[in-house]
């Protein structure tokens, strides 16, 4: 997303916890000639977010596209899961998220010109695959949230989009190089290096990040809420809306609820959205 929105000519800030990496990859979108900056910032903490924000203003004088994509990830099976992992996944993905909104929104009004958020859930935040519920559960918490926002912020001139990938050949399997033990203890289960390097041979089938990348420019020009990058999946979340929309039809048939009053039955309820 820095190389895309970078390329269309906006400065960029590159805000990461590792203050090296985001410090090389200014370095690459300046021989780019993009003008690029970066903060060390970690999404888990308020403060710091903050903190990165009035960087980005005193670098750049005003913000008016922020991308909400710092995340990790964690699993496993029912009951196997460290109550550590469940806070950090939704430390980060989901907590981070909110910083990222709350802190800079009041920004981009302030300046009159509108903007526009980007926060990435994932294809795990309109499905749920067994033994991914961490992750799921604060991906799908992104999608409400940033479905709400969009409806706030509209009327200020600020755009929100939800960007909902499958497999992207990024470096997320190494997520737990930050994990932050002090924090949410020693009970995260550590790879070894047999375990990372095929998790680094299945993540590098995703596709090009700079793909997705140019489909998030797209986007946001087009003030889409949704961005979604693997088409491939479209049946799968289909066949998920008709089990809800099921729910519904069998509902209408309930005897329980046919013992309301028929202002309340489900096939005379009027809902203005």
């Amino acid at each position: 997303m820095a190389e895309a929105f970078g390329g269309e000519g906006m400065n960029i800030m590159i805000a990461d916890i590792e203050g090296e990496a985001a410090r090389t990859k200014v370095e690459e979108l300046r021989a780019r000639q993009i003008r690029a900056e970066w903060v060390e910032v970690d999404v888990t903490s308020r403060d710091s977010v903050r903190r990165g924000a009035l960087e980005t203003v005193a670098k750049f004088g005003k913000v008016h596209l922020v991308a909400n994509n710092a995340g990790i990830g964690a699993g496993g099976p029912l009951g196997s899961v460290p109550e550590g992992d469940w806070d950090w996944v939704l430390d980060v993905n989901l907590k981070g998220v909110v910083y990222g909104v709350e802190v800079f929104a009041p920004l981009m009004e302030s300046h009159g010109e509108g903007g526009h958020f980007v926060n990435t859930a994932s294809m795990a935040g309109l499905i749920s695959p067994a033994g991914m519920e961490p992750y799921c559960a604060s991906k799908f918490a992104v999608v409400a949230m940033s479905e709400g926002w969009r409806q706030q912020l509209a009327p200020r001139n600020i755009g929100v989009s939800i960007l909902c990938p499958g497999l992207v050949s990024t470096n997320i399997y190494a997520g737990r190089r930050n994990r932050q033990n002090a924090v949410y203890g020693e009970g995260g289960k550590d790879f070894g290096e047999a375990e990372i390097d095929q998790r680094r041979a299945w993540m590098a089938g995703g596709i090009d990040p700079r793909v997705v990348g140019q489909r998030v420019v797209e986007a946001v020009r087009d003030n889409d809420l949704y961005v979604l990058t693997h088409v491939e999946y479209e049946a799968t979340v289909r066949e998920r809306f008709e089990r809800i929309m099921a729910g519904f039809d069998k509902s209408k048939h309930s005897p329980a609820l046919g013992a309301l009053p028929a202002e309340r039955r489900l096939d005379v309820v009027q809902i203005e959205v």
